[in-house]
């Protein structure tokens, strides 16, 4: 009687059983393959992680930038408010109302994480404004911002967008 038997496995490769040496081999070249097969689940679970990360980070990209954008058209309202509150309009009701609804677009754009970036009497940066004129003037330092035009607003680290200053050059 023979003692070893053959079976056909799911493979169609015959399997041996009762101990001999050919069933360890295959028995070692299964574990082989389910080690590899496992190596591969992980490279694949490791490559999804990274693919949810990569996804997740465009994301937020698309976000912010959807929110830069319409936080940038507001900034036109804001200069035009700024602009009326800097006439002498004549009745204190109408100013107080400018200045409420001032204040209030400052706030929202303050909760968003805007801010106005002060660039009068500091150092003309082109990172942060764009020089629409010059003027001669002897007092002061060569490109010092002598006028802001439209102020510069920033949200985070990166320009909303960028003021237009006046310029000071030597005589």
């Amino acid at each position: 009687m023979n003692d070893d038997l053959e079976v056909a496995s799911s493979a169609g490769e015959p399997f041996i059983q009762n101990g001999s040496s050919t069933g360890s081999d295959e028995l070692a070249a299964a574990k082989a393959k389910a080690e590899e097969n496992y190596n591969k689940f992980l490279y694949a679970m490791a490559d999804f992680e990274n693919y949810k990360k990569r996804i997740e980070r465009k994301l937020d990209d698309l976000s912010l930038a959807g929110k830069k954008s319409v936080l940038k058209k507001f900034l036109p309202v804001l200069d035009n408010l700024e602009r009326a509150l800097s006439y002498d309009a004549g009745s204190d009701g109408l100013r107080g109302g400018l200045e409420a609804t001032l204040r209030s677009f400052e706030s929202v754009l303050e909760s968003e994480g805007v801010k106005a970036v002060p660039l009068k009497g500091a150092r003309f940066d082109p990172k942060f404004a764009e020089a629409i004129g010059t003027r001669p003037v002897s007092n002061v330092p060569e490109d010092t911002v002598l006028e802001e035009a439209a102020r510069a607003y920033a949200i985070g680290d990166d320009v909303l967008r960028v003021g237009q200053v006046i310029v000071a050059k030597s005589e």
